[in-house]
């Protein structure tokens, strides 16, 4: 994954109201979460919200499914694994292999 997808990602996720959104559109799973349930939980306007969310799904965070009349936001949790094994896969990378003798 390129350096500047990860970084767009960690950007949307920096800002405190759309780390929100994201963990509550984690926590519905698989399923996703309505837009409205979201505008409700969260107590913002719905410019507001939209505003977010799309800020996440142009991240690639979340993507946005249709059922009738009702918009639900779906994790995209093979970005998040990206992420996040992008940050654990460079751990410790540049640390020499043999411990340190104790002084």
């Amino acid at each position: 994954m390129e350096i500047e997808t990860i970084a767009k990602a960690l950007k949307e996720l920096g800002h405190p109201t759309r780390l929100t959104i994201y963990n509550k559109v984690v926590r519905a799973g698989y399923q996703g979460v309505a837009v409205g349930g979201l505008q409700e939980s969260l107590a913002i306007p719905g410019s507001t919200l939209s505003h977010h969310i799309s800020s996440l799904a142009s991240a690639g965070l979340i993507s946005q499914r249709r059922e009738g009349r009702t918009l639900y936001c779906v994790a995209e949790f093979e970005q998040l694994e990206s992420v996040i094994g992008f940050l654990q896969n460079e751990c410790c990378a540049d640390e020499e292999c043999t411990p340190k003798a104790a002084s």
